[in-house]
């Protein structure tokens, strides 16, 4: 099974764009997610990185998350009801403002994850982090640790699924609905998790040094990702996006 990060191949008009400018779409949707206040707009653009996504071939990807974030989106979206008294009653403690804010909430918080799931789906991680370096001028560090955290994080989550297979494997018992003893049971999972990812960083830290980490510049890559004409007109449309999004 894929991970979320994981870069999905394709010949795409998305593929083919610079990694800078795909990071830009994503960015983008967000800000315009951010600004826009009908839920019809946070919709509209629900809709286009939906419409984005299945164009790239990466639909089914995106349907997981949703799937993923339902029950997030609804705990979100009862609390804003519960706890919104204004406006007119619909039934219950329901009101107009209510759910219309519980909208607006989840709508952002699909609206957010998604551009940046569908902007990893079709970048690699290693080209996203030359790119920065070469086209925004981010000290390579810093674009490393970025790329880096990103890659570690299903690492450990497969690391912790490891841990709790053997544990139960040994007689632990981790679907109790005791919140207490849940919480009493994650300490035999997060030591062994901490010192798999202390080793973990050591190596690579040491792997990094040993190629020459701290002597790597802009000109250390052997690829280049110039910004086409393409490139250019796709960033013009991500900042009519903003606007839009502005007025919304």
């Amino acid at each position: 099974m894929l991970d979320v990060i994981d870069c999905t191949p394709g010949k795409s008009l998305l593929h083919r764009l610079n990694p800078v400018t795909k990071l830009a779409i994503a960015a983008a949707i967000i800000t315009a997610t951010f600004l826009a206040q009908s839920p019809f707009a946070l919709t509209a653009l629900l809709a286009l990185t939906l419409a984005i996504g299945a164009y790239a071939g990466v639909a089914r990807r995106l349907t997981g998350l949703l799937k993923v974030l339902l029950p997030i989106v609804v705990v979100m979206f009862t609390l804003q009801v519960a706890f919104t008294p204004t406006g007119e009653h619909i039934v219950a403690f329901a009101t107009v403002d209510g759910v219309i804010g519980g909208l607006r909430a989840c709508l952002r918080l699909v609206g957010i994850a998604l551009p940046l799931v569908l902007m990893l789906s079709v970048t690699r991680l290693t080209d996203l982090a030359n790119a920065c370096v070469e086209v925004l001028h981010v000290p390579y560090r810093y674009a490393f640790t970025f790329t880096t955290a990103l890659r570690f994080a299903p690492v450990f989550t497969r690391e912790m699924n490891a841990i709790m297979e053997a544990q139960t494997a040994r007689g632990v018992h981790f679907d109790t609905g005791n919140p207490f003893k849940k919480l009493a049971l994650m300490i035999p999972v997060c030591i062994p998790l901490l010192v798999t990812s202390v080793q973990k960083t050591d190596a690579t830290a040491l792997a990094a040094e040993q190629r020459g980490f701290y002597l790597r510049t802009r000109a250390s890559s052997y690829r280049r990702y110039p910004m086409t004409a393409t490139d250019i007109a796709v960033l013009g449309c991500c900042l009519a996006l903003v606007a839009i999004g502005f007025t919304l």
